[in-house]
């Protein structure tokens, strides 16, 4: 396990995960929120973005957290040995997003911009999830089985299996 993606719909508790997986396995985390935004929460161009990304699935190991761009999405997870798909409950999504809003004038969320606001990526967080169910469907778990073929593949459907997560992996050190 030397190249893991980690993604699902937003506030599903990928950034969290990723920091505890990488801590754990010793692996180098990349968040993509930090690669696809400069520092004020503006987007990179495209070109740039997708250059990034491709230098970065190259690298001997890493975590990368997010989705990204389709292309890049689906380049990563070709590229990756491991791949963790959270799909927890909306509700659960959708709570957790507003939660990361209410906390975050006390503590930055986990692997959030700098001078990104927060409000605006809960509203926009809550945009995607509403359009969500036409992305993640039962076709697109079956097109990502046959991807993951030799590869391993987590479905995470519980914030108890997010939890105990990374503590299969604590002594793969």
């Amino acid at each position: 396990m030397k190249k893991i993606a980690i993604f699902g719909k937003p506030g599903g508790g990928k950034s969290t995960l990723s920091k505890k997986l990488s801590k754990v396995t010793g692996i180098k985390l990349y968040p993509l929120d930090l690669i696809e935004y400069q520092k004020d929460g503006q987007r990179i161009p495209l070109e740039e973005d997708t250059a990034a990304h491709e230098k970065l699935i190259q690298n001997e190991s890493w975590i990368i957290d997010g989705l990204g761009t389709i292309s890049s999405f689906w380049a990563r997870v070709d590229a990756a040995d491991t791949l963790v798909y959270i799909d927890l409950p909306y509700r659960r999504h959708y709570w957790w997003a507003l939660k990361r809003l209410l906390i975050s004038p006390f503590a930055k969320p986990e692997g959030w911009p700098d001078s990104s606001s927060v409000l605006k990526g809960t509203w926009n967080s809550w945009k995607y999830l509403r359009l969500s169910p036409k992305f993640w469907t039962t076709d697109f778990y079956e097109k990502l089985k046959c991807m993951a073929e030799g590869k391993k593949l987590y479905r995470i459907s519980s914030v108890t299996e997010i939890n105990q997560f990374p503590d299969k992996f604590s002594s793969n050190r």
